[in-house]
C-alpha cells in the first residue's frame, strides 16, 4: 500500500507543483494589477494599500504557494512549511467570510480597484488555499493548542490598526472605525472574528490529519 501510494504521489506531483505555482502566480498578479490601476488614477498611497488585511494575507498566500510548490517539487516538504501552509489557510479563510458578512454589500472599496481582483483575493485564493491543504494534506497532524499562535497575527493587526489609525485619522475597513458608532460595535465585531479565527484554526488542524491516521 505503502508503495503505491509512493507511486501514485510521484504521478500526481508534476500537476501538484504546476498548481501551486499557477494560483500564486495568480494571486501575485492581481495584487499587482491593483496597483498599477490605484497608481494610474493618482491614488496610490503604499501605507494604505499595505495596511489592508487583505493585501497582507494574500502576499502571505502567493509565499505559502511557492515556497511548498518548490518543497514538493524537491519532495522535501517539512513540518515548518505546512504549519506556515496551514496558518496561511486560516488567515485566508478569514478574509473570504469576512469580506462576505462583512463588506460584500459595499461598493466603494478602494482596494478593489479591478473587479477580477477582488474575485481572485477574496473568493478564489480562500477556496484554492482550503483546497491545496485537502490535497497535500501535512504527513503529521498540527494540534489545536499549538496552532491558536497562529492568531496573534490577526489580533495584533486589529491592535495595530485601530492604534494607527486613531493616529492619522484612517481605518482600513469601516468595522474598525470607531469615529461615527464608538468602540462598542468595533469590540464586538473584531470578537466575533477571533471567535471565527478560533473555529477555522480547529478546523484547519482537524483537516490536517490524513485519512486513516489517527495522530
Amino acid at each position: 500500500a505503502d508503495r503505491r501510494m509512493t507511486v501514485a504521489s510521484s504521478i500526481h506531483r508534476p500537476a501538484l507543483v504546476t498548481a501551486k505555482i499557477g494560483f500564486g502566480l495568480l494571486a501575485f498578479s492581481s495584487i499587482v494589477s491593483e496597483i498599477a490601476t490605484i497608481v494610474e488614477r493618482g491614488t496610490w498611497v503604499p501605507e494604505n494599500f499595505f495596511a489592508y488585511f487583505t493585501i497582507e494575507t494574500n502576499m502571505l498566500v502567493v509565499l505559502s504557494l511557492l515556497l511548498s510548490a518548490v518543497a514538493t517539487a524537491a519532495n522535501a516538504q517539512g513540518a515548518r512549511i505546512n504549519a506556515f501552509r496551514a496558518a496561511v489557510t486560516v488567515y485566508i479563510l478569514i478574509v473570504g467570510i469576512g469580506f462576505a458578512l462583512l463588506l460584500s454589500g459595499l461598493t466603494d472599496v478602494d482596494f478593489t480597484a479591478v473587479p477580477w481582483n477582488n474575485t481572485v483575493l477574496h473568493y478564489v485564493m480562500p477556496v484554492v488555499m482550503l483546497i491545496d491543504l485537502l490535497i497535500d494534506r501535512p504527513a503529521k497532524r498540527i494540534r489545536f493548542g499549538t496552532a491558536l499562535i497562529w492568531l496573534i497575527f490577526p489580533a495584533g493587526y486589529a491592535a495595530f490598526s485601530l492604534v494607527r489609525g486613531n493616529l492619522i485619522g484612517w481605518y482600513p475597513y469601516p468595522f474598525l472605525n470607531p469615529t461615527e458608532q464608538g468602540y462598542a460595535p468595533v469590540v464586538l465585531t473584531i470578537i466575533g472574528l477571533v471567535v471565527l479565527g478560533v473555529a477555522l484554526t480547529w478546523l484547519v488542524t482537524l483537516l490536517s490529519r490524513r485519512p486513516g491516521k489517527s495522530r
